[in-house]
């Protein structure tokens, strides 16, 4: 998914604006880390009862605002449920049920925009405080270049519910400063899109931050900081919508072609 770096210390001239998106309810309508709880409980990782815990947990995130206690709350109960998890066990279970698991759930909205910035020729770059097992393969559903995750810590390829990374507020506008160093991104011609009030470092990293189906204390941060204002609406199938995309673009070039073969062919009849 990474292509190679461009060297540190990157002349400013010579600097290429990115788009960093947040997951959770910014590209996708749900919590990530939660999507795969079926599957999770179909291959024994899971039981009924950790189940209820984290679908506690995540209602109260989906609910609250996904503010700092609720992103708490969360992340703190997923921890706990991936105590002995076997990594490779959960690398095979979220790609074998990627696309069952999160594509009904991404916004075309938010498809649109990862469409837009590659076509304008900037990187895309996933920032998610969720696990790297579970972002990467999404990033590489979505067609991001590069993603940004936390990493649990692992011991005999297994969970130990410890932290290594933890990609999350501040950490996450760190990781990103780090990236563009690395990559040599633009930093101020950048954009950066999320939901939450959490991510307001993130936002405030870039010159051109967009906050999504913001609450009112998001929507007040927006405005002080004069941030954009995005409401997305539409979950929909990701390849249903990039297959209606892709279908309008072929009658589109099906209907100049007639009408140049048309143009055409009244000359030469003149």
């Amino acid at each position: 998914m990474d292509a190679p770096p461009t060297a540190p210390g990157t002349p400013p001239d010579e600097r290429r604006p990115a788009a960093f998106f947040d997951l959770d309810k910014t590209i996708i309508a749900t919590s990530s880390a939660t999507a795969f709880s079926r599957s999770f409980l179909a291959n024994g990782l899971l039981t009924r009862r950790s189940v209820l815990r984290t679908g506690y947990a995540q209602l109260l995130y989906l609910l609250g605002g996904a503010d700092a206690e609720q992103t708490e709350r969360l992340r703190a109960e997923l921890s706990r449920s991936v105590i002995g998890w076997d990594t490779a066990l959960v690398s095979r279970i979220v790609r074998e049920t990627l696309h069952e698991a999160i594509d009904p759930t991404v916004y075309a909205e938010a498809v649109a925009l990862i469409e837009e910035h590659h076509a304008a020729g900037r990187d895309v770059v996933i920032v998610s405080a969720s696990g790297s097992e579970i972002v990467e393969p999404i990033g590489e559903l979505l067609g991001a270049d590069r993603v940004v995750a936390t990493r649990m810590q692992v011991v005999d390829g297994r969970y130990t519910g410890e932290i290594d990374f933890y990609a999350y507020g501040e950490q996450k506008a760190a990781a990103i400063r780090r990236l563009a160093d690395e990559q040599g991104y633009d930093l101020r011609a950048s954009f950066a899109y999320s939901d939450s009030v959490t991510d307001a470092p993130m936002l405030a990293t870039v010159g051109h931050g967009f906050v999504v189906n913001p609450d009112r204390t998001l929507r007040r941060l927006a405005a002080a900081e004069g941030w954009g204002v995005l409401t997305f609406v539409r979950p929909v199938p990701l390849f249903s919508a990039r297959d209606r995309r892709r279908a309008a673009g072929v009658a589109v070039a099906v209907l100049v072609t007639l009408v140049v073969l048309l143009v055409l062919r009244r000359r030469r009849r003149s």
